[in-house]
């Protein structure tokens, strides 16, 4: 099937857009999926300098490199949120400005409008992000919420984004929502209730992330087959459950990396997914998009991490029999 197989940038954030291109087209990739934090992508910036889109391509094409994702989790992460004082790390500051709660989730929603249009300047037909959740310290907490609340969330979710989303369809670009722990949409019943709180809208679907779902115990097959017109983006990422009988699959308050937590983050190929049962559903609902390397291994060098997780997806990103899923007979 040939997919491109692209660099997640946020994780190398550190380092000027410039340098990384060198590295990840040394190591063979073909793009990248490319973060609006760092000095990667600046979206005011995009959207007031017409040179600044231009040159941008022009850096990566340099070095034969693609960016057909756009992604700004950080700044989404703010539109639905309970904001508080671990925002402002996340946001630029004409973002979080005063810091008042309802000032930074607006600016935060105009600022998500503003990629959308930077994503159409780019040539990027999905920008891939967060949105957060009024709700998620209910998800595990006490006291367990009532179904109304539940609601109320839904409906305060969909006045919220309906308007980004409006943008990103006047763009000609799609959402693609993570799912992941601390979002609203976090497991497979959860998107369900977002997507129909969105009514179904198709500029939204999601970003499949094999590895938030393998420390929850979810199946991520499960995930594809449930939703195969709406993975709009995939990341690859692996996860190995550490359970040792003092630690559960909750993050805990413990950094990455840390021996307490009941899982940790691997390169690909260094945990515990079945990555040839991912490849098979991918080919089973016909998802033809990028494979975005999420790089993240706290016990491994990044760059050996990097050029080791590309040659392990170019090995197993096998393409379906060409007769289509008949059972083979003799």
């Amino acid at each position: 099937m040939g997919r491109p197989i692209v660099l997640f940038s946020g994780p190398w954030a550190d380092l000027p857009l410039d340098s990384l291109a060198t590295k990840t087209a040394g190591w063979g990739y073909a793009g990248f999926e490319l973060c609006c934090w760092g000095d990667h992508l600046e979206v005011q910036r995009g959207l007031s300098d017409d040179g600044y889109p231009p040159a941008r391509l022009d850096l990566l094409a340099r070095h034969d490199l693609q960016v057909p994702v756009i992604a700004n989790h950080k700044v989404g992460q703010a539109v639905s949120d309970v904001i508080d004082k671990r925002h402002q790390s996340l946001v630029p500051d004409y973002v979080w400005g005063d810091g008042a709660p309802a000032g930074v989730q607006q600016r935060a929603a105009e600022e998500m409008k503003a990629t959308f249009r930077l994503a159409e300047r780019l040539g990027a037909g999905v920008v891939s992000g967060f949105t957060g959740s009024p709700i998620w310290g209910y998800v595990a907490g006490y006291p367990a919420p009532r179904q109304d609340v539940i609601a109320d969330a839904l409906r305060q979710f969909a006045r919220q984004w309906h308007p980004i989303l409006d943008a990103a369809r006047e763009a000609g670009v799609r959402f693609a929502c993570e799912v992941h722990p601390g979002q609203l949409a976090f497991d497979l019943y959860s998107a369900e209730l977002v997507l129909d709180a969105l009514d179904g809208r198709e500029d939204f679907g999601f970003t499949f992330d094999p590895s938030h779902m393998h420390w929850q115990g979810i199946d991520p097959v499960e995930f594809l087959r449930r939703f195969p017109d709406r993975i709009y983006h995939v990341h690859i990422k692996d996860a190995q459950l550490t359970l040792n009988g003092r630690a559960g699959v909750l993050a805990g308050y413990w950094p990455s990396g840390d021996p307490r937590a009941g899982w940790q983050f691997r390169s690909p190929g260094h945990g515990g997914i079945d990555w040839a049962a991912i490849i098979r559903g991918l080919n089973a609902i016909g998802y033809d998009g990028p494979l975005s390397v999420d790089w993240h291994d706290p016990g491994m060098d990044r760059e050996y991490g990097a050029a080791d997780a590309l040659r392990f997806l170019k090995q197993l990103d096998f393409d379906p029999p060409a007769h289509g899923p008949k059972a083979f007979r003799g």
